[in-house]
């Protein structure tokens, strides 16, 4: 069989010879094998698990997906993140260092979006405030 787990900017795994993957989805863990039926599914937060024809076992944190069998012998993975990895231990201190480094950028963004909301907010305000307006006399007749 062959695997293909993508993101939306690259191909973080393309293996042709694929034995058995193993994923999750929200009724839990499955196995394909070569010659499995067609399958759509939505795919959870998980690792995947693949073996080769050498039987080494291999691996792949997504951040949730869609998995698609075709004709028994493709495995397509669409997913927003993938971590790839041969050792869990090291895969596990990847992903966590991932999460946190994304983690401290949302919550960079998330501050700097607040910020533009106040300062929007602090403008209009200012102009509603009929007290913060120059006066302006009526023209004498």
């Amino acid at each position: 069989m062959k695997l293909i787990v993508a993101t939306p900017t690259e191909i973080a795994v393309e293996e042709e010879s694929v034995r058995h993957v193993r994923a999750e989805d929200a009724s839990g863990a499955f196995g394909i094998e070569p010659r499995h039926a067609d399958l759509l599914t939505t795919l959870a937060i998980c690792v995947v698990r693949w073996r080769d024809d050498r039987n080494v076992e291999r691996y792949v944190a997504i951040r949730g997906g869609v998995l698609r069998v075709r004709a028994g012998e493709v495995v397509e993975i669409a997913t927003r993140e993938a971590v790839v990895g041969d050792d869990l231990g090291r895969l596990r201190r990847q992903v966590l260092a991932a999460m946190t480094k994304n983690l401290e950028a949302e919550q960079s963004a998330r501050a700097g979006a607040h910020r533009l909301e106040h300062a929007a907010i602090r403008q209009i305000c200012r102009y509603l405030r009929p007290a913060d307006r120059p006066f302006k006399a009526k023209p004498r007749e």
